[in-house]
């Protein structure tokens, strides 16, 4: 376990009153449970601290994340994870209350899009001339058409959002390509660039923290990838914590100009750290 640097961080752990977890790569890589989620979500609740499931995959709705980590052997309510679909839904409705122009959305996405946007009172639209705002997100099932219509719509003036910007995603098979790579074939095909909502841009970690009552000072940031999950904390004086069960190395986060301020092998690993800044307070 390498941490930077132990007894300083020790009084600013204890009073974490919060803790955001990514999904994939920390909490289970596939359908993979990953070692020692259970125990420290117990330990958050028996300590008083709360905690949200917090992860860039827009495929799927809050329900069919929690039914997929239950299958795992966890106990995790619909409500316990934010995904980057609800999260854009939840920013961009919040940006029509504040003076954008309401309107249709023409969307890239799955169920989870689907279901956060109508959620939000948003109406969908299959022409790309109609829509006034285009959201891209995950879809495992894409064509070229669908590349078309919102590049199209896009080209016609529609506001063009992302549920995040990973580009890659990672399944049992490895990486494979992620939303974020077809952001960037829109941004080729249009010359414009998205608004991107998820890590690690500050609109999805703020919904959080709002979510569970606390500041960035009082919060944690649990993740695997450098450049969503740590480089984003990072950005918002949040603690970032980097579990090695994922897609980046020790080597990849020691060798970055500001480095997480946490890197251990595992959630045990992290949990055996907060347990003894506890007992040092």
């Amino acid at each position: 376990m390498n941490i930077r640097p132990t007894q300083p961080l020790l009084p600013q752990l204890a009073a974490i009153r919060a803790v955001l977890f990514d999904m994939d790569g920390v909490i289970y890589v596939g359908k993979q449970p990953l070692p020692g989620a259970q125990e420290m979500l117990d330990y958050l609740e028996v300590t008083g601290r709360g905690w949200t499931f917090v992860t860039n995959n827009a495929s799927m709705t809050s329900a069919q994340f929690a039914e997929k980590v239950h299958a795992m052997g966890l106990r995790v309510a619909p409500e316990r994870i934010l995904g980057s679909s609800e999260a854009t839904a939840l920013w961009l409705a919040e940006q029509v209350r504040a003076g954008w122009p309401p309107g249709e959305v023409i969307m890239l996405g799955m169920e989870g899009m689907r279901s956060a946007l109508l959620d939000q009172g948003f109406e969908l639209t299959d022409d790309p001339f109609a829509a006034t705002y285009a959201v891209s997100g995950a879809k495992f099932d894409l064509t070229y058409a669908d590349l078309a219509n919102l590049a199209l719509a896009i080209r016609n003036g529609a506001r063009f959002i992302g549920t995040n910007g990973d580009l890659t995603f990672p399944t049992e098979r490895g990486q494979v390509p992620g939303a974020g790579s077809v952001l960037a074939l829109f941004t080729a095909a249009t010359d414009v660039q998205p608004i991107v909502i998820g890590k690690p841009n500050p609109p999805m970690y703020e919904i959080a923290m709002h979510r569970l009552g606390v500041t960035p000072q009082e919060t944690m940031m649990i993740g695997d990838r450098y450049d969503t999950d740590i480089a984003g904390a990072l950005d918002l004086g949040i603690l970032a914590a980097a579990v090695l069960t994922g897609v980046n190395s020790r080597e990849v986060h020691e060798s970055q100009q500001r480095p997480p301020d946490l890197i251990v092998e595992n959630l045990p690993a992290l949990l055996e750290l907060l347990q003894a800044a506890d007992r040092a307070v």
